[in-house]
């Protein structure tokens, strides 16, 4: 109810205290919250597993950050320096530390991102960069100081553990493609807290038993491994274990390990885990195989090689030697043609042949000579008988009579003397040469060599 007025112009309360209200924008009220949360919780650390990640192109990050029962939006600005921003992924575990806000076209409350820090196999994977990077930078992955692989290994040094998987693989692989191969094991932990301490430890163990093998006169104290190889020298060692993960193979992936492989002075081949796995021990050895099986076919290939040629040996031999005694026959038969080009009886030869091939040409040029001066002998008796008419009256008689004499001998008279005859058309006198023109009544003459007779063509 109202109060009671005291006047006439005093109304009283026209609205009750309940209700009178506070009405608020949606901007005034996400503005408060986002104050009072900036304020109350401000700058927080908190885990969880990135979801949902989308890196825009100018730079900024957005992802969700969840965990069992709930989920939290987080952004990365570019402007932040945060390390390992492109190793961020969905699924990834990370400890972020940020601020508390809201996003107020949105009325969602977010975190700012200011610092990550991986966590599980993210913060290995960073470790592994990091480590990867120093010592690539003091040089233990340069290629020129890679060593190459003895071609024929007789003796080898094996790393890894005498119970795992990888030991087998290897020895199978080495007993049927070169048993003859001798192996030293130098039996460590591959995996677990001092894995890579024992590693290294059995590099170097190693090491020092090939140093001792080539100085005959070093003893090995007490104190020292009591592992004896005698006075046989190694050709390589061969550090190898199975596959796993990532945490499994990380001893691989410890400096001392990799220092102990750089310091090492026989050729180190490395084969650890798959062949998608790759360590830092990979990257300093002098050889890196895919797997443990691959690595034993690498250290047996020239023996196992050189199985099939020695099997061909026989063969090429004779190939070779025939070809040699060909070669050397060749040689014989240049050999004699040449002293018998140089005999004196070949030279003798050839100054007799010679000897006749100037005397045919001398025959052949006095021939020559002898007929020039006939020709020139002609033609003076040529010009001599047209010096002197009557001489030259003479010759041309004697020369028309016997021309005279071809003429009467190829003239019809003669023809028709070895008893031949004329038959000409009677009326045209043309020589009638084939029968052909004749027709039935047509008046012919024939002469004959004492005179001639007409006649009629009847058929």
């Amino acid at each position: 109810m109202s109060k009671p007025a005291k006047s006439q112009w005093d109304f009283g309360e026209l609205f009750s205290p309940a209700e009178t209200r506070k009405v608020l924008s949606v901007w005034e009220l996400t503005s408060d919250i986002k104050r009072l949360l900036e304020k109350s919780v401000g700058s927080v650390w908190v885990s969880g597993e990135i979801t949902n990640l989308r890196a825009q192109s100018s730079g900024h990050v957005y992802f969700t950050l969840k965990d069992a029962a709930a989920q939290l939006s987080c952004v990365l600005f570019s402007r932040e320096k945060v390390a390992q921003r492109e190793l961020l992924a969905d699924g990834q575990k990370v400890l972020l530390q940020g601020d508390v806000t809201v996003y107020e076209a949105r009325g969602q409350y977010q975190i700012l991102v200011r610092a990550v820090e991986l966590q599980g196999v993210g913060a290995l994977q960073i470790a592994f960069e990091k480590l990867k990077q120093k010592l690539a930078t003091e040089g233990l992955f340069a290629p020129e100081r890679k060593r190459a692989l003895p071609r024929y290994p007789q003796r080898i040094g094996l790393v890894t553990s005498a119970t795992g998987a990888a030991i087998r693989d290897v020895l199978h692989v080495i007993q049927r493609r070169n048993p003859a191969m001798e192996v030293i094991l130098a039996p460590c932990r591959v995996q677990g807290d001092s894995a890579a301490k024992e590693i290294a430890e059995a590099i170097r163990l190693l090491n020092e038993f090939q140093s001792k093998a080539q100085s005959p006169k070093s003893k090995v104290t007490a104190s020292e491994p009591t592992l004896d190889i005698g006075h046989e020298t190694l050709d390589l060692i061969l550090i190898t274990r199975g596959g796993g993960s990532l945490e499994d193979l990380w001893a691989f992936n410890e400096e001392t390990v990799a220092r102990a492989i750089f310091e090492s002075q026989l050729p180190v081949v490395s084969a650890v885990g798959h062949e998608i796995d790759f360590t830092i021990a990979d990257f300093v050895a002098d050889v890196r195989a895919a797997t443990p099986s691959a690595a034993a076919e690498i250290i047996t290939e020239g023996v196992f090689a050189s199985r099939e040629f020695v099997a061909n040996a026989p063969a090429l031999l004779q190939r070779a030697a025939r070809r040699k005694i060909e070669r050397e026959i060749e040689h014989f038969d240049s050999v004699a043609s040449r002293l018998l080009r140089l005999h004196p009886r070949r030279k003798l030869n050839d100054s007799l042949q010679r000897l006749d091939d100037l005397q045919g040409g001398l025959l052949r040029n006095l021939k020559t000579a002898a007929r020039s001066r006939q020709l020139v002998l002609e033609n003076l008796a040529g010009r001599f008988l047209r010096a002197k008419p009557a001489l030259a009256l003479k010759a041309r008689r004697e020369n028309l009579r016997q021309l005279e004499k071809r003429l009467n001998s190829l003239g019809p008279e003669q023809v028709l003397a070895r008893g031949y005859s004329i038959t000409t058309d009677a009326a045209t006198g043309k020589i009638l040469r084939t029968t052909a023109k004749l027709k039935a009544g047509q008046k012919v003459k024939t002469r004959l060599t004492d005179g001639e007779f007409s006649s009629r063509v009847e058929a």
